[in-house]
């Protein structure tokens, strides 16, 4: 594929404010489709905000009425923020598109990212996004004083983790040895141009994600680089990292379209799937 270009919008006092930068996305997105330019990658900061992509409930949403930003990616609810890396690849992909497959390649460079600042990462099965494993639930310390065996989070549907006090709040979920996701990804693909992106928490308030169910997922919290690593860690650092590694698997990617099985069957009406694509890929 061509190369891919990087444009650094903002970061710390000069943090992108969310609609400003999705504005940015469309007008990147819209050049790139009439190949005015080629594939971009912006990266930035947001101030803090919450984004829900087409997938969130009701339920996921803040308690307190706090405002949230529907989007027009996959997956669900996530924050964004100060010391998290914002990224946005605004790419041109083979038709049919294979959204999957892109996913893939933001996770690998994603986790070689993390595994150069000395963090082991990994993928998690039907979960998307960068996640850091916790330990065999047998060995994690109890909730509650109860057995996990009998964690409300997965037994009883009624049970709000964010009305029961820190012990089951996202923000601690390294203590409780728990997976928690380090980077989110949520993509949208229209006429075959990408949209959306990632997020890796550098060294964010956590707690921020206290307040949602992020990308609907119970039983599981978020990390963060300087966290899981015990010591400061910046966007300065990481930025140069994530190009890096970003451009070698992106740029070295081998594209094809996605494999069409053809049915025999009286096909349904034309859909415009093609044209428009969400990733049910995670916030």
């Amino acid at each position: 594929m061509s190369e891919l270009r990087f444009v650094r919008l903002g970061f710390g006092e000069e943090a992108v404010e969310y609609r400003a930068a999705w504005d940015k996305q469309r007008e990147v997105h819209a050049a790139r489709f009439a190949d005015e330019v080629g594939d971009t990658c912006l990266l930035l900061e947001h101030p803090p905000v919450y984004t829900a992509g087409r997938r969130t409930a009701e339920s996921e949403r803040p308690l307190d009425g706090t405002p949230v930003v529907d989007v027009d990616r996959g997956g669900k609810i996530t924050w964004h923020g100060p010391g998290q890396l914002v990224g946005y690849p605004i790419m041109k992909l083979p038709r049919p598109v294979d959204v999957v497959a892109h996913v893939r390649r933001l996770e690998e460079a994603l986790i070689l990212t993390a595994a150069e600042f000395g963090l082991e990462t990994t993928r998690i099965e039907g979960r998307s996004g960068v996640w850091v494993l916790g330990d065999p639930v047998e060995q994690r310390p109890s909730l509650g004083g109860l057995s996990l065996d009998f964690d409300p989070r997965l037994t009883d549907e009624e049970f709000d983790p964010r009305l029961n006090g820190p012990e089951y709040a996202p923000s601690n979920a390294g203590q409780r040895r728990e997976d928690r996701k380090l980077a989110a990804i949520g993509i949208r693909v229209a006429k075959g141009v990408t949209m959306h992106g990632f997020a890796l928490n550098v060294n964010p308030d956590n707690t921020w994600f206290d307040r949602i169910i992020p990308c609907g997922i119970r039983d599981a919290g978020v990390a963060s680089l300087a966290n899981e690593l015990g010591r400061e860690v910046t966007i300065e650092e990481v930025l140069p990292v994530v190009e890096k590694h970003l451009r070698a698997v992106l740029e070295g990617a081998d594209l094809q379209p996605r494999e069409v099985v053809r049915e025999t069957a009286p096909a349904a009406a034309p859909a415009a799937a093609d044209a428009t694509a969400v990733a049910a890929a995670s916030a």
